[in-house]
């Protein structure tokens, strides 16, 4: 065994034992004694036991996310029509609520811990050549596990979506849905008219930052950008401090924001561990009545007098409606499965967010020997468990993964476009400062590349930089493994097949590198590790060969798949929903999650799922009340504590 397989071997402990497992517990028993704001005892989810869900409900939502979770709320508001929502994991944990602790949900109970099929054209750093892709199994989804990162996006994505075909899909039909979710209490844009303070969903700046955040705003000052308040504003082609679903300095998902406050709403059925297996068809009328679902290992059926809602998220609603008999003609019957609706669409159009990981810098600074990024061994500190536990303060509530956002033109983007083609990540952590514990663990990097390109600068004071692909032009699919529906579902992302998104993202990583000779950094004596290591995977290659070599084994998935159950008119034969989400050609159902995107957004994508969700709940209710009188919602039924802390 080489000394590079010997290295290896000795990180495996490190990197498949993400942070101290007796830490956590003890972080976990402490909270349950001390941060009854977490525990929240009387709000929690109540699961319903299999014997006590109706046979026979108005609607059936399945999936709990970002989108699910607000349909079933705004649904049940109605206190006629009795709603069941199906989820397929647990409860949130208590450790969910710490923004520090984001990448340590991934690959564990919380997450289905899908990968992409091996390639040999992206993620080639990572095990088995194989992109992790997060999603969350959970109630309140992947707004469970995520960055909390709140984007709305660019206005110029919606009024595309609508010259698309998809009538009521402008900004400004979609801006009003974003105000009435928004609990927004930064004072510095709570005041704003674009923005909302009384909704469910509280918008705040994170707690904390790290000793390198003014640095990072110099820098980017001194390449001539302007400095904001926020990224939701007037335009987007700014830098400043993340906003995110964060309450009190806590996560905020959908569950918190959305389910916890209606509890107890007896019109309101939420089924927890809950496995939909297929939605039940009525291959003549070609209407769907109900779901078969999975729970404490046995089968069970329910039926849906209005509609089934399907929000499982743009991985799991194409798979389910392929269970189901509604995709490709041929590929369904490839694997055995009775075509109800041949609907080409299904699965395909699929886009992601790619980025390119390893824009990291070495800090040796010599006059100030302190340390600027944020501090792994810190984190977990005596010292930090008390300040989290007994002040809600410390490292715990801070999100070094993106402490400074930004958003540019390439080249190949005009430089007078109000929507640019790449966002930048700004962190105050690196794979190196955090010792392989999050970047290396989250992002699936095997331990042979961890330990070439960065085992010998573990802990050492550092930072990167994280650009990201707006807009690509490449498309992937999903792809059945089997009928059977506890097979996953194979993910083709098909990154840089249209070599122009490979262009943009080079030259993202050039900018990275121009933000990092400003003087501001300079100062800091900083080192690019691939100059500080010379047998580093990439660092004999040259020019644009380098940066192309980067983004290829350090590719990286910002957790955003969209498009696969992709909105449109019936003319277009990729179509799989109407401009109201309905199903072509199936009546009774309706797709509500990320999946509908047509086009990706620019930015972020939980904050515009949550906002689908709530145009489409108004929509159905539009459908299903001929009035909509505030009679019809009685207060009993709608009462939301915005307050709730």
């Amino acid at each position: 065994m080489g000394p590079m397989e010997v290295q290896a071997s000795l990180l495996r402990i490190v990197l498949t034992r993400p942070i101290n497992v007796l830490t956590l517990l003890l972080l976990d028993a402490l909270i349950w004694l001390q941060r009854s704001d977490i525990v929240d005892f009387h709000n929690r989810i109540q699961d319903i036991p299999p014997q006590f869900i109706y046979d026979v409900y108005d609607f059936v939502v399945v999936g709990g996310g970002s989108s699910g979770a607000v349909m079933a709320a705004r649904l049940s508001e109605v206190c006629d029509w009795n709603v069941l929502l199906l989820e397929a994991g647990p409860d949130e944990s208590y450790l969910s609520d710490i923004p520090y602790l984001f990448p340590a949900l991934q690959r564990s109970r919380m997450d289905w811990k899908y990968r992409t099929v091996p390639n040999s054209h992206y993620c080639q750093g990572m095990e088995n050549h194989q992109c992790a892709w997060p999603r969350g199994k959970v109630i309140g989804g992947s707004s469970t596990l995520n960055a909390m990162m709140y984007i709305r996006g660019n206005p110029e994505d919606y009024d595309e979506w609508e010259r698309l075909g998809n009538t009521g899909w402008s900004w400004q039909d979609v801006l009003p849905y974003f105000v009435k979710m928004e609990n927004t209490r930064d004072p510095k844009i709570a005041d704003q008219p674009w923005h909302g303070k009384n909704g469910p969903m509280t918008i705040d700046l994170f707690k904390n930052r790290s000793k390198l955040t003014p640095f990072f705003y110099e820098a980017a000052k001194q390449l001539g950008h302007e400095i904001a308040d926020e990224m939701n504003g007037p335009s987007q082609k700014v830098f400043g401090p993340l906003h995110g679903t964060i309450r009190n300095g806590l996560r905020c998902s959908t569950a918190k924001a959305y389910l916890r406050p209606i509890a107890n709403r007896k019109n309101l059925h939420i089924s927890l561990n809950t496995l939909v297996e297929k939605i039940l068809i009525d291959p003549e009328d070609k209407r769907a009545y109900g779901v078969k679902f999975s729970k404490d290992n046995r089968q069970h059926y329910v039926m849906a007098m209005k509609e089934v809602i399907l929000s499982a998220g743009a991985i799991n609603s194409p798979h389910l409606l392929m269970l189901s008999g509604i995709g490709a003609k041929e590929e369904l019957e490839a694997v055995g499965i009775d075509v109800i609706q041949d609907l080409p669409g299904v699965g395909k159009n699929l886009q992601d967010h790619v980025a390119s990981g390893g824009v990291t810098y070495l800090i040796n600074k010599s006059k100030n020997t302190s340390y600027l990024s944020a501090k792994m061994t810190d984190a977990m500190s005596t010292t930090e468990l008390k300040n989290f536990i007994f002040n809600n303060s410390g490292i715990l509530l801070q999100m070094p993964f993106c402490e400074v956002m930004g958003f540019i033109n390439t080249k190949y983007q005009p430089q007078d476009s109000n929507r640019p083609d790449v966002q930048l990540f700004m962190a105050s952590q690196s794979e190196v400062s955090d010792g392989g514990v999050f970047g290396a663990y989250g992002s699936a990097i095997s331990h042979k590349y961890y330990a070439q390109n960065y085992e010998r600068w573990i802990y050492h004071d550092s930072f990167f930089f994280l650009p990201l692909l707006m807009r690509p032009q490449s498309r992937g699919y999903l792809s059945l493994s089997s009928k059977n529906p506890y097979d996953k579902i194979k993910i083709h992302p098909k990154y840089f097949s249209v070599r122009r998104d490979m262009d943009i993202l080079i030259e993202g990583l050039k900018y990275c590198l121009k933000l990092a000779q400003t003087p501001a950094l300079q100062q800091l004596n900083i080192t690019f590790i691939y100059d500080a290591i010379p047998e580093a995977t990439c660092a004999q290659e040259k020019g644009d060969s380098f940066y192309e070599c980067l983004i290829r084994h350090f590719s990286q998935t910002i957790y955003h798949p969209v498009g696969t159950t992709a909105m449109g008119p019936k003319t277009d034969p990729m179509a799989v929903v109407d401009a109201r989400l309905r199903v072509h050609g199936i009546e009774g159902l309706r797709v509500v999650d990320a999946g509908i995107m047509p086009t990706i957004v620019t930015g972020n994508t939980n904050g515009p799922s949550i906002m689908i969700a709530e145009k489409t709940a108004d929509m159905v209710k539009a459908e299903f009340l001929p009035i909509l009188l505030e009679r019809t919602i009685t207060k009993e039924c709608n009462t939301y504590n915005y307050l709730y802390n």
